[in-house]
């Protein structure tokens, strides 16, 4: 498939899918949002894994400002109620999506990233959620899904502050799962994403669908799932 923003290359149930705007940093725009919706509904059928990554030398600048600041009220609306769907079609799965963060993940590109279910992060990376500065909101599921991995209060000082968070505060406050050396986060993705690949499609599907639903339920019903899901 053919994509303006975004590369989409696949290896049997391994399929790879690249932020490709380096000279932007990857700045996510309009046509890039669709772009990850498209790849999504056609391009990864089949697939038990897939690892995102961004071209250059970050994984994602975050929205793309430029084009946001001609937007009315209603339009930013749309288009975070569309950011939205994207992140839910990231999240819901399958594949699972292994993401490998590099250089600077900001605003928009922490808030794909934190859809993903594995995220790897270089020693180097860096993480903003820079929101407040340029007196705007997080529109793309921070409030709910970066919330979910550290917690209203750390998610509230990093949006109040603005301030840079490195690989090793991520991985300790539950923002990342691992933390490799500079230059290997993408080989260890794909590693990753080739053991995933290699689990029964059912038990992949069971434990990204069945999980995010037990974690919102009471515990009752909770565990009335998980016997369906075993069953």
């Amino acid at each position: 498939m053919k994509f303006q923003t975004i590369l989409l290359e696949r290896e049997g149930l391994v399929g790879r899918l690249t932020l490709n705007r380096p000279d932007k940093r990857n700045a996510v725009n309009a046509t890039m949002i669709g772009e990850i919706a498209e790849a999504f509904a056609c391009g990864l059928a089949g697939a038990e894994a897939l690892v995102l990554a961004g071209a250059g030398t970050s994984f994602s600048a975050g929205l793309d400002l430029a084009e946001h600041a001609g937007r009315s009220a209603e339009q930013t609306m749309a288009i975070s109620a569309r950011w939205h769907r994207v992140i839910e079609t990231i999240g819901r799965g399958p594949p699972a999506v292994i993401v490998a963060l590099t250089g600077h993940v900001i605003g928009g590109g922490l808030e794909i990233a934190a859809a993903a279910h594995i995220r790897i992060a270089e020693a180097d990376c860096h993480f903003t959620l820079p929101e407040g500065r340029h007196g705007i909101f997080v529109g793309g599921g921070a409030s709910v899904h970066v919330g979910r991995l550290i917690g209203t209060s750390r998610l509230m000082e990093m949006m109040l502050t603005g301030r840079t968070i490195d690989a090793d505060e991520a991985l300790r406050i539950g923002l990342v799962h691992y933390v490799v050396p500079p230059g290997t986060a993408l080989q260890r993705a794909l590693d990753v994403a080739t053991t995933v690949a290699g689990n029964a499609p059912l038990s992949n599907m069971m434990i990204l669908q069945a999980l995010p639903r037990i974690a919102a339920m009471a515990p009752t019903e909770g565990l009335f799932t998980e016997s369906l899901a075993v069953a």
